[in-house]
């Protein structure tokens, strides 16, 4: 019959290719952008993103993120692991890990509880470590404090003070002769 209507049993499973860290059957599929596809838009999958080709917008994958040589990104990656070997321009946010390969580049500031940047590898931006998604909401959900100016005084009214801070002093009354 037809490819669709095969009713011979397999033979064997097919070998099962090793799975990445922190991927499992159930986090979902492999997903890749091939070399020579661009894409221009956001992506967001349960699994795991493979980008051989490149990538117009922010990424997101619960499992993994896998930059290949020659790929690139040009947004935010946001997922459990990252390994780069390509190009990131934008922030990397990883739960548990980023990994920069000899010739990869990134530019952006990197979130993660490890990292590691091989030899040859590139990273220009800030590194946050052991900064976890709910320790960087409440800190985005802090209130922010602000700072007025302090209305000043005359300069005859100002003296110095030990800590180098101008402080306002009344005038002081002229002193009576006994």
């Amino acid at each position: 019959m037809g490819i669709f209507g095969s009713k011979k049993p397999a033979a064997s499973a097919p070998a099962r290719a090793a799975q990445p860290r922190g991927a499992s059957a159930a986090s979902g599929a492999l997903s890749i952008i091939g070399t020579g596809m661009t894409v221009q838009g956001d992506l967001d999958a349960n699994g795991v993103v493979k980008i051989e080709g490149t990538v117009d917008g922010n990424v997101r994958a619960a499992a993994q993120v896998l930059v290949a040589k020659g790929g690139s990104v040009r947004g935010d990656v946001e997922t459990t692991e990252a390994v780069v070997g390509g190009t990131v321009s934008g922030a990397i946010h990883a739960r548990e890990r980023v990994e920069i390969q000899a010739g990869a580049s990134v530019h952006g500031d990197i979130t993660t509880r490890r990292i590691s940047v091989a030899e040859g590898g590139t990273l220009n931006g800030l590194i946050r470590m052991d900064e976890t998604a709910e320790a960087r909401e409440e800190r985005s959900a802090e209130p922010k404090v602000e700072v007025w100016p302090r209305p000043s005084a005359p300069p005859s009214a100002q003296r110095q003070s030990g800590s180098g801070v101008r402080n306002a002093v009344p005038p002081r009354a002229p002193a009576q002769p006994s």
